[in-house]
């Protein structure tokens, strides 16, 4: 399945914002977007545009699907199942980006970042109720039991993700016991938890058109 595969620190530039995408290492001063504030290329020092509406429209929804590691046929699957169900289509959409297995897996601390989380789950070590599951968009429901298989638990990116993920707690829609590599999914995702800078609004006005 394609896939990005390319420095992901061009992808924070590109979108001027940080998209925490290499875990830790956006947390220091080693962020590219700390000493290079501007697009990447040859001419993105002096990269000066003004954004029409359809432009900026056009770079959250990128930005978002950055974030979240998706490619355009499931952004868009995603978005036509939230503009079905009851509520706010903006919100459901980031909801449904939430509940994808391999966000879970960087929410509980599994992982230290979400490209990570998907490699972890790709490689079979990472289970749901008991049974191993390699889907990285397989969509968790509540009282889910996410867990780390046994064999797994010594797998040094896991024992540094969680050792990480200590000092910063996990959401409040779930629970995580580090001590048996197993969380929960105890409620649903909160829109005021999600403190990354996206304007959904844009997105849903972007494929209203």
């Amino acid at each position: 399945m394609a896939r990005y595969i390319g420095a992901v620190c061009r992808q924070c530039r590109r979108e001027n914002a940080k998209l925490f995408l290499k875990g830790d290492r956006c947390y220091t001063d080693k962020c590219a977007i700390e000493k290079r504030s501007y697009p990447p290329g040859q001419h993105g020092a002096g990269f000066r545009q003004k954004i029409s509406e359809y432009g900026g429209q056009l770079r959250e929804k990128q930005k978002v699907k950055r974030i979240y590691g998706v490619l355009e046929k499931q952004f868009r699957r995603l978005f036509v199942e939230a503009a079905r169900r009851k509520g706010m289509t903006g919100e459901n959409l980031l909801f449904l980006l939430e509940k994808r297995l391999d966000n879970v897996v960087f929410r509980l601390g599994f992982a230290s970042s979400r490209k990570e989380a998907r490699q972890i789950v790709s490689h079979g070590h990472i289970t749901i109720n008991g049974r191993k599951a390699t889907v990285p968009s397989i969509q968790v429901r509540l009282n889910d039991e996410v867990s780390v298989r046994e064999k797994s638990r010594k797998h040094p990116q896991v024992l540094g993700a969680m050792e990480a993920a200590r000092r910063k707690g996990v959401s409040s829609w779930l629970e995580v016991d580090p001590k048996t590599f197993t969380g929960k999914v105890v409620g649903e995702p909160k829109r005021e938890e999600l403190t990354l800078p996206i304007e959904e609004q844009m997105i849903v006005e972007l494929y209203s058109r």
